[in-house]
C-alpha cells in the first residue's frame, strides 16, 4: 500500500496489543486514534474493532494520514521553515495550543499534521504562544533541543519583539515606559501592581504611531512576555486595548481584539544569522488610521 507502513503477524493476537507492540513510541491513546481515524487495514480491509483477531500471515498497513498542505492549512501561514524551527503568522481568534477540549483547531495541530505530512516520526514543540484573539508571528521547533535552547536563552536571543497595539483613547505622551507586577487571580484575570506582590515583573515601552478619532495606534516593545502582559499595561494607563472586555475595552471598531505581533527577530540556534520577520499591519488597523499599503 502507498504511504503505509506494514506490519506482518507472525502470532494470533487481537489487533489493538498487536499495534502497541509494533508501533513503537504511540501510547494507548494513540494507537485508538489510528483506529477511530480508519488508519489501520489488515490484509485490504480496512479495521477498526481493537479486538478485532489477527492471524499468523497477515499482514498490517497503518495509513499515513492525509494531512493538509502549507495552502491548506487555516490561519497560519509559513513565514519561514528548515531542518530545526519553523516560524509562522497566526490569525486572530486561533488558539496557539490546545486548551484540552477535543477537537480544537490549534496552530499546534496544524503544524504538527504538517510536518508529520514530511515524516510520520517528526514532531513540533512550543516555544511561545500568542493569546487566541492575537495575531502575528510564532517561532515553533522542530526537535525538543531547540525548544529548550530558545526557552532557556530566550532574553539574550530574541533581539526584537515588537507589537501593534490599537487602543481607546488618544494617548498623550509620545513614548512611555510601563513596569508593573502581574498576578493572576482565581478567576484567571491578570491584574498589575507598581509593588511586589508575589507576581512577576513586566516591562512594556510604547511609543505613539498615529492618532485618529479618538483611537491611539502604538507600536510596543515588550523586555518581557508575561500572560496577558500589554492588555493589562494598556488598561493600566487607562487605554485599554479595543475589543478587549475582560480588560476594560468598551469599544470595538474592528471586531477582534486590537492586537498584533508585528516584529520578531532572534538569533538562528544553529547559523547564528540574525532572522528578521515582519508581518503586515492587520486591515482593520489601517483602515481605521487611514493607512495606506
Amino acid at each position: 500500500m502507498r504511504n503505509a507502513k506494514t506490519y506482518p503477524v507472525t502470532e494470533p493476537m487481537e489487533l489493538l496489543p498487536f499495534l502497541l507492540e509494533n508501533i513503537k513510541g504511540k501510547n494507548r491513546f494513540a494507537i485508538k486514534t489510528y483506529l477511530s481515524k480508519r488508519m489501520i487495514w489488515v490484509d485490504n480491509k480496512m479495521e477498526t474493532l481493537h479486538n478485532y483477531k489477527l492471524e499468523v500471515g497477515q499482514e498490517v498497513h497503518v495509513i499515513a494520514q492525509v494531512v493538509k498542505s502549507k495552502s491548506e492549512m487555516k490561519g497560519v501561514k509559513i513565514l519561514f521553515e528548515d531542518d530545526l524551527i519553523v516560524v509562522v503568522e497566526k490569525c486572530t481568534n486561533l488558539l496557539s495550543i490546545s486548551t484540552g477540549k477535543d477537537g480544537e483547531l490549534t496552530a499546534y495541530n496544524q503544524l504538527s499534521e504538517y510536518v508529520k505530512s514530511q515524516d510520520e516520526d517528526n514532531k513540533i514543540f512550543v516555544i511561545h504562544r500568542l493569546d487566541k484573539e492575537t495575531s502575528g508571528v510564532m517561532i515553533f521547533a522542530k526537535n525538543e533541543e531547540v525548544k529548550s535552547w530558545f526557552q532557556e536563552n530566550w532574553h539574550e536571543i530574541v533581539l526584537q519583539r515588537n507589537y501593534l497595539a490599537f487602543v481607546e483613547g488618544e494617548v498623550e505622551k509620545e513614548e512611555g515606559e510601563i513596569k508593573s507586577y502581574l498576578k493572576e487571580n482565581k478567576q484567571f484575570v491578570v491584574y498589575s501592581s507598581k509593588k511586589d506582590n508575589g507576581g512577576q515583573l513586566a516591562v512594556s515601552n510604547y511609543r505613539v504611531l498615529k492618532r485618529h478619532n479618538g483611537f491611539s495606534l502604538l507600536e510596543l516593545a515588550i523586555e518581557t512576555g508575561r500572560k496577558n502582559q500589554i492588555r493589562v499595561h494598556m488598561q493600566e494607563i487607562g487605554h485599554p486595548v479595543v475589543g478587549d472586555k475582560k480588560y476594560g475595552a468598551t469599544e470595538d471598531p474592528i471586531g477582534r481584539l486590537g492586537l498584533h505581533a508585528w516584529i520578531l527577530c532572534f538569533i538562528h540556534p544553529v547559523s547564528e544569522k540574525e532572522m528578521y520577520f515582519e508581518t503586515s499591519m492587520p486591515s482593520g488597523f489601517k483602515r481605521c488610521f487611514k493607512i495606506k499599503d
